[in-house]
Formats: structure tokens, sequence, C-alpha cells
């Protein structure tokens, strides 16, 4: 392996994101997905705390019809964009694994912190 395949690659270009959406990725094996908000961009594992399966029935669909709530296409839950909290649903008090990203070079990174 060169020096090249440890650079850090980005999770998506921004303009993958439409201004209210989400879109899932893989990285290094984990099924990850990514939601937009306006300028805020946040990241998070794709399992629901409730039955620990992935989110979306439709790929990048994680959002409900109003596109503010992220919500798990197989029993309904909602949760807020801006900390993964279920306020709705089975898991209600629980929360979904957020990962910390940031936008560069209008790219999204994942931060220091790896899934494991």
């Amino acid at each position: 392996m060169s020096d090249h395949d440890f650079l850090p690659k980005p999770l998506c270009h921004l303009d993958e994101l439409p201004l209210r959406g989400s879109k899932g990725v893989l990285y290094q094996g984990q099924s990850l997905f990514l939601v937009r908000q306006g300028e805020h961009v946040y990241l998070y594992e794709n399992r629901c705390p409730h039955r620990g399966i992935s989110l979306e029935w439709v790929p990048d669909q994680f959002l409900d019809s109003s596109g503010r709530l992220i919500q798990c296409a197989t029993h309904g839950a909602l949760f807020l964009p801006e900390n993964g909290e279920c306020v709705a649903g089975p898991c209600a008090g629980q929360s979904l694994r957020q990962l910390r990203c940031h936008v560069s070079n209008g790219h999204v990174w994942l931060d220091d912190e790896q899934p494991s």
C-alpha cells in the first residue's frame, strides 16, 4: 500500500445532499447516513436503537415527509436531526449514535472519531 491509501477520503460532496435531505454512505465497512438541514450537516450510524436495523427502505431516504425529522422506515420512530434523540415511537428517549463531521472544500468529512 502507498501513503495515498491512508489519506482520508470525504464521505460525500456537499452538493449530493439537498438543503433538507439525507444520504447513506459506507465508511470502512460501516453503514452511516448524513442529514442536511440548511447549512448544518449531521452524521449518524445507520442503526435504529429499537431494533438494531437500518433505518431506510429506499436508498438515501432517512427523513419523514416534512424533511425535518429522521424516520425509521420499519416502525415510524422519529428522531431529531441535530442530536438523534427519538421523540416519537417505541424507542422514545433513546438516541441514534451520532458521529462528528465537518464540511471543508465542498466535501463532508468524518472527524477524527472513527466508527467502531
